[in-house]
């Protein structure tokens, strides 16, 4: 005969504890302290076993009897309930440990060896920032698609899309170690692919000559920080890269020699750059010695000496003088001499070796650093001479006569 409610609330506790059948090995055990606990018996190879359900009215008996009927399916196959239940917590228990943040520390703790220092601060960073508050506490195999579309749409909110693709992509590297230790299951982060589109690209643009004009005159003008404008002129006169610039330290410079030497791993391509130095930009450096030469940068961060100039920095000077968000950047100043000094009549050649870009095959990708040093030195000088000869009105002082002597005599002398 079934239990039923009326007789489990009729219950009474006794001096000795009693049983009360259901059925199909369900019965509830009524102890003298008054708790009523629901046991499943049942028989495994031949041995009769009791497995605890929960206790009434926290189970009902309707709970009770689903809870049975899930038992006596693992019994038909010879699984214990009991031993498949401490299974399951201590499951539950680890992946409790198996956090998402865990596991992105340890998984960045093993590529630490193989990653630059650069790399691995932006992973870093991007995790603390971004992902870590939102999932970095929940079990790896709790995290779903739905949490990380949540991640990349709060960062597609504040204008970094790019950003959110790109912590789409390392999020998913952490799964997919997660899966080769047998911590996860599946990446989430795969079936997130075309879920946001990347912006389009802002290529660098060259300056025309009239704007050159007006951007040294914008900086006659400037009415910031006068590292910061130094920066802004030694980086259209020396055309490096920003973070370049930015990361330079006074110990990097003979300004004796007017040289730059740039360490490899300062430098994208990973090697040693030479950057020959105009006279007026010795001059621009000799005055920022005065201002910053007691430090390690060049550029120091204003609010944390001991850091590098801020990567905003250049571009918020440059909306400060009158330029719209990325009409002007500082990644244009490459685009400017590169573009400018073709068109005079520089070699290729030296222009590339001077803007370190990359060799197009391995045939070309034996590097020296001295690689046109002389040549270099002059075509910055030249440079140099040219920018600060334009007039407001952006008309020039043409050098490529002197060019065009200066590289008849090299050619001759090659022959």
């Amino acid at each position: 005969m079934s239990l039923t409610d009326l007789q489990l609330r009729r219950a009474k506790p006794e001096a000795k504890a009693y049983k009360i059948t259901d059925g199909a090995g369900l019965y509830i055990e009524v102890k003298p302290t008054g708790a009523r606990l629901w046991r499943y018996r049942y028989r495994i190879a031949g041995k009769e076993n009791a497995f605890a359900l929960g206790e009434y009215p926290e189970m009902t008996l309707a709970a009770a009897s689903e809870a049975r009927d899930q038992a006596r399916k693992l019994v038909r196959k010879g699984i214990s309930p009991a031993r498949s239940r401490q299974i399951e917590r201590l499951s539950n228990i680890a992946d409790g440990e198996h956090t998402f943040e865990s596991i992105a520390r340890e998984f960045m703790g093993q590529k630490a060896k193989t990653w630059s220092a650069k790399y691995s601060s932006q992973f870093t960073r991007a995790m603390e920032g971004n992902v870590f508050p939102v999932i970095g506490k929940l079990p790896i195999r709790s995290i779903t698609s739905i949490h990380i579309l949540d991640i990349m749409r709060q960062m597609d909110k504040r204008g970094a899309t790019t950003y959110a693709l790109s912590v789409r992509q390392w999020c998913g590297a952490v799964f997919r170690f997660a899966v080769s230790t047998m911590r996860a299951d599946s990446n989430p982060s795969e079936a997130l692919r075309g879920a946001m589109t990347r912006p389009a690209i802002n290529h660098a643009r060259a300056l025309e000559t009239k704007e050159i004009s007006e951007y040294l005159g914008k900086l006659e003008k400037f009415g910031g920080n006068r590292t910061t404008g130094i920066c802004l002129e030694v980086l259209l006169m020396t055309f490096v890269r920003s973070a370049e610039i930015r990361q330079a330290r006074w110990e990097y410079f003979d300004l004796d020699a007017a040289v730059w030497r740039i360490p490899a791993e300062k430098m994208k391509m990973r090697r040693i750059h030479l950057v020959p130095l105009a006279s007026q930009v010795v001059d621009l450096l000799r005055e920022l010695k005065t201002i910053t030469g007691g430090g390690e940068w060049l550029f120091p961060n204003t609010r944390r000496p001991r850091d590098v100039m801020s990567p905003t920095t250049i571009n918020r000077a440059l909306e400060g003088m009158g330029y719209a968000t990325g009409k002007v950047t500082g990644h244009d100043f490459r685009a400017t001499a590169s573009t400018q000094l073709r068109e005079i009549g520089y070699p290729d050649a030296h222009i590339d070796v001077q803007m370190a870009h990359a060799k197009k095959n391995k045939t070309e990708s034996a590097y020296n650093h001295a690689q046109y040093l002389a040549e270099r030195t002059r075509m910055m000088q030249d440079w140099a001479d040219y920018v600060y000869s334009l007039g407001d009105d952006g008309k020039i002082v043409p050098i490529r006569a002197k060019f065009v002597t200066t590289g008849q005599k090299e050619s001759a002398s090659e022959q």
